[in-house]
């Protein structure tokens, strides 16, 4: 069994791969102080719940955003899965062509998207949008290049800004308008946070489009925690929601021979 671990700024989003397939997933809030302990405690709880044995899982992959929760990490999976972690960075096997001026800055949970849509669709041209705490577009050319994206506030992001620097605006769930003028305040904040996206989304993968493919056919896929609200909008042709954790699982395959050597070492 693999446990992988996308840790991002609001959420750990997690899944165990028993014989190549994703059969559970899970997330836990990463905001604040995380302890090795915390954490392993809680990750064993949940294998189990599942119904699986944690001592079976014999490699724990991880890509993060969160620097200061690594060493917890590393301790955690030492601790409690005997496994030193293997970390999705600058300089392992991804199968990808990262052709930014710095790549060690590109986010490894944007990298772990592009190698999941290059896994999914070999040899396209993809446009990948990850909602998440930002919302991110990644881009492929031929399924080996990666040229890089843009970043913005992701929906919750955006929504939580409304309401600390607003005297009046309340919290709201983030959900699907049944019309895009609202009758209240509530429904008019849940139209403009969804419409923005929606458009934003749409003009500037048709600008990427333009740009990057000229009339080169190109797939649009959706990943992360609100991708299912953009279903039925016409935007993508593929919307997994697990893309990262595919990625990372198909990334950790590319380098176990480095991970054994390390391990012996």
């Amino acid at each position: 069994m693999i446990l992988a671990l996308d840790v991002g700024n609001s959420h750990i989003f997690g899944g165990l791969f028993v014989k190549d397939e994703l059969q559970v997933r899970f997330r836990r809030n990463s905001k604040g102080e995380m302890t090795s302990d915390e954490l392993g405690v809680f990750l064993r709880a949940v294998i189990r719940e599942w119904g699986f044995d944690p001592v079976k899982v014999r490699d724990v992959a991880v890509c993060s955003v969160v620097p200061e929760h690594h060493h917890a990490i590393q301790n955690c999976a030492l601790k409690y899965f005997q496994k030193e972690p293997f970390f999705l960075r600058a300089g392992v096997k991804t199968g990808l062509k990262i052709l930014c001026r710095n790549p060690a800055e590109v986010g490894a949970d944007r990298i772990a998207a592009a190698v999941g849509a290059a896994v999914l669709h070999p040899g396209k041209n993809l446009i990948v949008t990850d909602f998440g705490t930002a919302t991110t577009l990644d881009v492929i050319r031929s399924g080996s290049e990666y040229l890089g994206g843009l970043i913005m506030p992701g929906l919750r992001t955006a929504m939580e800004s409304l309401v600390e620097r607003t005297a009046k605006l309340p919290p709201v769930e983030i959900v699907v308008p049944e019309n895009m003028v609202g009758r209240g305040t509530v429904e008019s904040i849940q139209s403009g946070l969804y419409y923005s996206h929606y458009f934003a989304i749409r003009e500037m993968m048709s600008h990427i489009r333009k740009q990057e493919f000229a009339q080169e056919p190109v797939i649009c896929m959706g990943t992360g925690g609100f991708s299912r609200l953009f279903e039925h909008a016409g935007l993508f042709d593929d919307i997994q929601a697990d893309l990262v954790l595919q990625g990372l699982y198909h990334t950790l395959q590319l380098n176990r021979t480095e991970v054994k050597n390390r391990r012996k070492g």
